[in-house]
């Protein structure tokens, strides 16, 4: 059985889209969520299950989840509000062929013993979908809550990460036995950032970067830095901000984060990114201006068929 690393590197460049599926970042979603009981930064999830089918349906590549146990209005995001692993069980029942990344799981925080079991549940639950991405963690205001030293976190991750690889082996008492067994010979491990780490550990330890979004020179110059220490065989994957035009041949107008394009632009970006060293590309649509499902659905039509091959029609 192929990997979920495997099924996203398949065609040489892949894909997905990063949840949540609101557009609460535009003007009018601000406006909805100001007329609502939701916090500033907090997504309107009534239609989540909707989406994400459609996206599976669509052949999209992967879903990523993001880890934000605590909503600090600091911040002001809130992520898709679910916690990672509860919701991505979720999305195992409801999807058929999607891959379901972190993006990231912060390790130091967590029961180290516990996240191995909630990571094995998601992957035999989705047949193994699973894409774990893991990190250290940013928000200082978090370590506290959770009786955890924020500084030390470094440590902390290495330590998780070495469970990651014997499956927490060396951690159990004699006989004892952790299950269920992930479905996948081995769950791959993605690092977003350095997680406190030299960049020549994390290559080594690691099966694939997390990067951070930027344009295709930034991703040549990191792209070519990750697979300096890592390899030709471990993925670089990153994520881009779309808010994608109604005009097919709107220009590429940047912003932070991403941009504003039509669907033409938005294929030749893609390209420069895959020529630029990235594997797979996570589309964010909270700055999308248009209905997020119109978008995917333009999206899957023009742009997937480049990189997934053919598009397959919709079931009924």
């Amino acid at each position: 059985m192929d990997s979920a690393l495997d099924k996203l590197k398949q065609g040489g460049f892949s894909v997905g889209l990063e949840l949540p599926l609101d557009n609460d970042w535009t003007m009018a979603g601000q406006a909805a969520n100001r007329a609502s009981a939701r916090v500033p930064g907090e997504p309107d999830m009534r239609r989540h299950a909707e989406l994400a089918k459609l996206a599976d349906r669509l052949g999209y590549r992967a879903l990523w989840v993001r880890d934000v146990p605590l909503y600090d209005p600091a911040f002001g995001d809130a992520a898709q509000v679910f916690e990672a692993f509860t919701y991505l069980g979720y999305l195992a029942g409801v999807t058929q062929e999607i891959l379901l990344g972190t993006a990231a799981v912060v390790l130091p925080l967590r029961e180290p013993v516990l996240t191995l079991k909630s990571a094995a549940s998601v992957d035999q639950l989705s047949g193994g979908r699973l894409l774990l991405g893991v990190a250290s963690g940013d928000r200082p205001v978090e370590y506290p809550v959770f009786g955890r030293d924020f500084d030390t976190r470094g440590a902390a991750f290495r330590e998780q990460v070495a469970m990651v690889h014997d499956w927490g082996a060396a951690a159990l008492p004699p006989g004892v036995a952790l299950l269920p067994r992930p479905a996948q010979m081995r769950v791959p491990l993605l690092v977003a950032g350095l997680a406190q780490q030299t960049p020549e550990w994390v290559g080594a330890h690691m099966d694939g970067c997390l990067a951070y979004p930027g344009m295709p020179h930034d991703h040549q110059r990191r792209a070519a830095a990750w697979r300096a220490v890592a390899g030709p065989d471990k993925p670089y994957i990153s994520f881009f901000h779309l808010d994608l035009a109604e005009d097919p041949d709107a220009p590429m107008r940047y912003h932070r984060f991403g941009g504003r394009v039509g669907r033409k632009g938005l294929l030749l970006e893609l390209e420069a990114l895959q020529a630029a060293g990235v594997q797979h590309m996570g589309l964010h649509l909270r700055q999308n201006q248009r209905p997020v499902a119109e978008a995917m659905q333009e999206i899957a039509e023009f742009v997937l068929p480049r990189f997934h091959g053919p598009a397959q029609p919709l079931a009924a």
